[in-house]
């Protein structure tokens, strides 16, 4: 599925454009104060909510892959054994999504995303990286960023497998950013020399995506 095959109509598509539009949330704050552990505009929950785009994709893990291409000396076709395989890593972190809700000490399991990249090496002219869904969600953050010390390809939450409606059999988890760039149900990873905008990008959200900034919306 393309990103023109995305659900355009959905309730929370339509909503999260409008927000974008009357730049719902913002708060006007613009820096992170040293002692304030939550971002400007958030609230805390002890769930964790789910939001998709009106699809949950089924990914076994009998048939699930991940492929890293582009700018790469080493393209990575890896299927769920030999992802298993790489070394293991776990993170704890605080989680926040656009919609104004942020989570505390989530504990993650799986492949730290600079381990991946240390497998693919990518070109020095990389500067960006697209992420592709099973359900054919797409969004795009910069390489640095991906490579965080914290981020993590998760498989396990809480010390449980990865739930299907949260993202499973695995996703990305990108902490000092806002969670529609964590991608859910990662299927591919594309290292590029430029950015390049993805599906929330396109329909009026950051480029970038810093909750400390309140990067919500484009030009914000």
């Amino acid at each position: 599925m393309s990103d023109d095959q995305i659900p355009a109509d959905s309730k929370l598509t339509n909503s999260k454009r409008r927000w974008a539009d009357e730049g719902k949330f913002l708060t006007g704050r613009t820096s992170r104060p040293e002692t304030d552990r939550l971002p400007p505009g958030q609230h805390l929950v002890k769930n964790w909510p789910v939001l998709d785009l009106g699809e949950q994709p089924v990914v076994s893990t009998d048939t699930w892959r991940l492929q890293v291409g582009g700018l790469v000396e080493t393209p990575l076709d890896l299927g769920w054994t030999a992802f298993q395989a790489l070394e293991q890593t776990t993170r704890v972190s605080d989680i926040h999504c656009v919609t104004t809700w942020s989570r505390y000490d989530n504990k993650w399991k799986g492949v730290a995303t600079r381990d991946l990249l240390d497998l693919a090496m990518p070109k020095a002219e990389a500067t960006h990286v697209m992420l592709t869904s099973y359900d054919g969600y797409t969004t795009n953050l910069p390489l640095a960023d991906f490579a965080a010390e914290d981020a993590i390809l998760a498989t396990s939450w809480e010390d449980l497998p990865l739930s299907r409606e949260h993202g499973g059999p695995m996703r990305l988890i990108v902490p000092h950013l806002y969670l529609w760039k964590s991608a859910k149900w990662l299927r591919r990873i594309d290292i590029m020399p430029a950015d390049a905008a993805g599906f929330w990008e396109r329909n009026g959200y950051s480029m970038y995506g810093d909750p400390w900034r309140e990067q919500r919306y484009a030009d914000d």
